[in-house]
C-alpha cells in the first residue's frame, strides 16, 4: 500500500497519523542520503563503473533525530576516502529545530530545566537530561542578561514607575513585587528600560535601577510619573534632581473615594475629573480650590489627602497639551502590568527568582520590539517643545 492510500486510511479512521510520517520522512532522509552518496562517487551502487575509481561506498553510521513526530533512525553513508559530506542533515545537530524552539519557549516561560526535560520526555518520547536543556537554551539566558546591561538613550522626556506583584516559591511561595521603569523618550519611542524583583514595593529599589541606568547611558529626564508611592518622589528625584514628578490622578480618585459616603461618590469623581480636564493650569487650580473650599467640611480627611500631594497633581499642565492626556495618570504602565497578569494566568508560581527573571526578560524584549517603531500618542507633534525644555532644565 503506497503512502497516499495508507493517509488517507488513518484519516478517514480517525487513526493517529504521527507514527505514518515518521517512517516517511525516516526513509525520505535515508534514501536522499543514498542519492547524495551516490552523486559524490559519480556512479550507482554495485556498478562496474567503480571499478578503479579510487573511491567507493565504506558503509556508514546510524544517527537519531529528534523530531515533533518522534524518534528519525537515519543511516548516514560514507565513503572510502572520507571525502562525502552529507548536506541533509547539519553536522551534529542531533535536535531538529522545531523541538529546540519547543524548549527555549518553555524556558522562557519560566520552567525549569527539569521541568522542561519531563515535559519533552512525555512529549516527544525521549528523555533530555537537565544538562542538555541548559546547553539549548543558554541564548535565553544571554538574551536576558544583555537586556538587564544594554545602553539606554540619554535622555527621556518621561519616565513611568509601577510595580506589580507575582507569585514566586523561595522557601514558601508569597507573592513578591515586580519594579517596573517605563520611558517615552522626546520622539515619542516607548521602551521598557528595566525591571527588578524584590519582596515588597520601595522607593529605594527604584533609586537603585535608576542609579542603574544611569551608569548605562540615562543623563536626563524631564517628568517621573507614579502612583504615589511613600518615600518615591524623594528617591526619583535624588538621582535626578533637575526632573520634575507628577503623582496619578486616577490612583488619588480610588483611595479618596474609600475616604467617602457612597453617594458622594459620583460628586467626588465628577469634580475631580473637572480639575484634571482644565484647559489650563490656572484654571485647573482655581477648579481644585473651590473643590477643597466645598468638601472640607464635610470631609476634612480627603483635603488632608489632596494637600499632601497638592504640588504634584498639576505639574503635567507645564507640558505640551498633546501629551498631557498620557501624562496625569500612570495608565501606560498599568496597561503593561495587566498584559503580563493575563500572560501568568496559566501560570500558578514561579519556583526560583531566574526563573521568573528569563520569564519578565522575554516578556520585555517582546513589548520592546512590538513597541520599536511606533510613536506614542502626541509625542510626534510635541517633540520640539520637549527638546526644548531639556535646553532649559
Amino acid at each position: 500500500m503506497d503512502f497516499n492510500t495508507e493517509l488517507t486510511k488513518r484519516l478517514l479512521q480517525g487513526d493517529n497519523i504521527n507514527h505514518l510520517l515518521k517512517e516517511a520522512i525516516e526513509n525520505g532522509i535515508n534514501q536522499l542520503l543514498q542519492v547524495e552518496l551516490t552523486e559524490h562517487l559519480n556512479y550507482p551502487k554495485h556498478s562496474v563503473e567503480g571499478y578503479n575509481t579510487g573511491n567507493s561506498r565504506n558503509g556508514g553510521y546510524n544517527r537519531k533525530i529528534y523530531s515533533e513526530y518522534g524518534i528519525l533512525n537515519i543511516h548516514i553513508p560514507r565513503d572510502r576516502n572520507g571525502e562525502f559530506e552529507q548536506k541533509i542533515i547539519k553536522a551534529y545537530k542531533r535536535n531538529s529545530e522545531k523541538l529546540e524552539e519547543v524548549i527555549i519557549k518553555l524556558y522562557s516561560k519560566g520552567f525549569t530545566n527539569r521541568e522542561i526535560a519531563e515535559c519533552i520526555e512525555d512529549i516527544y518520547g525521549h528523555h533530555y537530561s537537565p544538562t542538555t536543556v541548559t546547553n539549548i537554551t543558554k541564548q535565553v539566558e544571554d538574551s536576558v542578561k544583555e537586556f538587564h546591561q544594554r545602553k539606554v538613550q540619554s535622555r527621556y522626556a518621561v519616565i513611568y514607575a509601577d510595580a506589580t506583584y507575582v507569585h514566586l516559591r523561595r522557601a514558601t511561595v508569597q507573592k513578591e513585587a515586580v519594579h517596573f521603569l517605563v520611558g517615552i523618550t522626546p520622539e515619542g519611542s516607548k521602551e521598557i528600560l528595566d525591571y527588578a524583583i524584590y519582596p515588597t514595593e520601595s522607593a529605594e529599589h527604584y533609586k537603585e535601577m535608576l542609579e542603574s541606568l544611569k551608569q548605562r547611558g540615562l543623563q536626563e529626564v524631564l517628568l517621573f510619573i507614579t502612583d504615589g508611592l511613600s518615600g518615591v518622589k524623594t528617591a526619583l528625584l535624588s538621582v535626578f534632581p533637575n526632573a520634575k514628578y507628577q503623582t496619578c490622578w486616577v490612583h488619588l480618585i480610588r483611595q479618596l473615594q474609600k475616604k467617602v459616603r457612597v453617594e458622594d461618590k459620583r460628586e467626588l469623581v465628577d469634580s475631580l475629573k473637572k480639575v484634571y480636564q482644565s484647559n489650563n493650569k490656572e484654571d485647573a487650580e482655581k477648579k481644585l480650590n473651590e473643590f477643597l473650599e466645598n468638601i472640607h467640611k464635610r470631609y476634612p480627611k480627603v483635603c488632608a489627602s489632596i494637600d499632601s500631594v497638592y504640588d504634584d497633581l498639576l505639574v503635567f499642565f507645564d507640558f505640551p497639551k498633546q501629551i498631557r492626556q498620557s501624562i496625569y495618570t500612570t495608565n501606560l504602565i498599568e496597561s503593561l502590568n495587566k498584559q503580563l497578569k493575563k500572560r501568568l494566568k496559566a501560570k500558578e508560581q514561579f519556583p526560583a527568582e531566574d526563573s521568573l527573571n528569563r520569564y519578565l526578560g522575554v516578556f520585555c524584549i517582546e513589548q520592546n520590539e512590538l513597541s520599536k517603531e511606533r510613536i506614542h500618542r502626541g509625542f510626534g507633534l510635541a517633540s520640539y517643545d520637549l527638546h526644548e525644555k531639556f535646553e532649559i532644565q
